[in-house]
C-alpha cells in the first residue's frame, strides 16, 4: 500500500498533525508512506517507522514548489492521499482515495480535532513524537539529573505573540521560590539562537547554579527529550509549545492575538493563559503591531500565568 501524506511546513502545525500520521502508521504497518513537509520539520521523522520517503518542499516564487511536488509524485499510483494543505496537487494525482482537511463551519474546533475529521476519527489521535535513544542520551548531557526543572520559552517568531521577557523572569523566580510549586528548582530557557535577546533577561534573573541555557541550535528531537526531563513548561504560542505538549510535559501556553480554542497546547496535561482582551480585538491590531515591532501580550499578567501554572500543577500531582 502506498500512502502520500502532504503535511505542513511549520513545526507547530506539523506536530498537531503527527497523531494522524501515527494512526496511519499503526493502521497500515506494511504500507510505504511518503511524507511531504518543510525542511525544518523533516528531522521529526528521523525515527518514525514505515516512512519510505520524505519530500522536503522548498517554497518557490509563483507557487512553483507545488509544480515540483506534482512532478515528483505524479508517476506513482497512490492508494491513499492525505492532504492537510488542501492543495491542487491532491486533486490531480492518480489515487484510489483522497482525504483533505477542511474548516468546520460554525464550530470552534481545535486544530487536532479538525485534522482528526480528515479520517473521521473522534476522538482525534493525540500528537506523537518519535524520540530515539541517541536523542535521550544527548538530552541527559544538556539537562542532567538533579533538582526539578522549570522550562521557559520566552521567544517567538512574531513580536506580537511575545509575552514580555521581564515577566518570564518574574514568573521563574515565583515558581522556583520558597513558596513556589518547584521550590529551589532549576530553570531551563529553551529556544533558537535568533531568540537570544528575549532569553537574556530571563537567564540573568536566575542564579548561575540553577540556570540551564538551551538557547542553541538543538535538534528538534533532542529538544523534545530535554523537555521530557523538565517538570513544567511555560511558553509563548508557537512550535516549541506544541513540541512540549506532544512530549507529554505539563505545558502552559500563553495566548493573546491568536485563537486559543484552535491552537492551545493539546493534551490532558496542558493548559493556557489568555490575555483579558478578546483575541479578535487583538488580532485586528496585528498589522500595526508588526509594523511597529510591538507585543500584544501586555494585558496578560504574571499573576494570571502563575495561577494557571499552579492549577495545572495541582491537576498533574492529583
Amino acid at each position: 500500500m502506498r500512502i502520500l501524506f502532504i503535511g505542513n511546513s511549520r513545526i507547530g502545525d506539523f506536530i498537531l498533525s503527527s497523531g494522524l500520521l501515527a494512526y496511519l502508521i499503526e493502521r497500515h504497518p506494511k504500507a510505504r508512506i511518503t511524507v511531504v513537509c518543510g525542511r525544518i520539520v523533516a528531522p521529526l521523522l528521523a525515527e518514525a517507522p514505515c516512512i519510505e520517503r520524505v519530500i522536503v518542499m522548498e517554497k518557490r516564487k509563483h507557487h512553483r514548489h507545488w509544480l515540483d511536488l506534482w512532478l515528483t509524485t505524479v508517476g506513482t499510483r497512490w492508494d491513499l492521499v492525505v492532504d492537510l494543505r488542501n492543495s491542487a496537487v491532491s486533486r490531480v494525482l492518480a489515487a484510489r482515495e483522497v482525504r483533505r482537511v477542511g474548516r468546520a463551519k460554525g464550530r470552534q474546533l481545535h486544530r487536532v480535532e479538525e485534522i482528526g475529521r480528515v479520517l473521521g476519527l473522534d476522538p482525534p489521535p493525540d500528537p506523537r513524537l518519535w524520540i530515539g535513544g541517541a536523542d535521550h542520551a544527548a538530552a541527559a548531557g544538556l539537562v542532567p539529573d538533579g533538582l526539578p526543572v522549570l522550562a521557559l520559552g520566552p521567544g517567538s517568531t512574531h513580536e506580537h505573540k511575545r509575552w514580555p521577557s521581564e515577566r518570564f523572569a518574574e514568573l521563574a523566580l515565583r515558581l522556583t521560590g520558597y513558596e513556589g510549586i518547584l521550590p529551589g528548582g532549576r530553570v531551563a530557557v529553551i529556544g533558537s539562537p535568533a531568540e537570544r535577546a528575549q532569553a537574556e533577561p530571563v537567564l540573568a534573573a536566575v542564579p548561575p547554579e540553577r540556570r540551564i541555557d538551551l538557547m542553541s541550535n538543538t535538534p528538534l528531537l533532542v529538544a523534545a527529550a530535554c523537555l521530557q526531563r523538565c517538570a513544567l513548561y511555560v511558553g509563548n504560542d508557537g512550535g516549541q509549545m506544541h513540541l512540549s505538549a506532544a512530549a507529554g510535559v505539563p505545558t502552559v501556553g500563553l495566548f493573546g492575538p491568536t485563537p486559543a480554542f484552535h491552537y492551545r497546547p493539546w493534551g490532558k496535561h496542558a493548559a493556557h493563559a489568555q490575555a483579558p482582551e478578546p483575541f479578535e480585538t487583538l488580532a485586528a491590531k496585528i498589522p500595526e503591531a508588526m509594523r511597529e515591532g510591538v507585543s500584544l501580550m501586555g494585558g496578560l499578567t504574571v499573576d494570571a500565568v502563575e495561577a494557571t501554572a499552579r492549577r495545572l500543577w495541582d491537576t498533574v500531582r492529583a
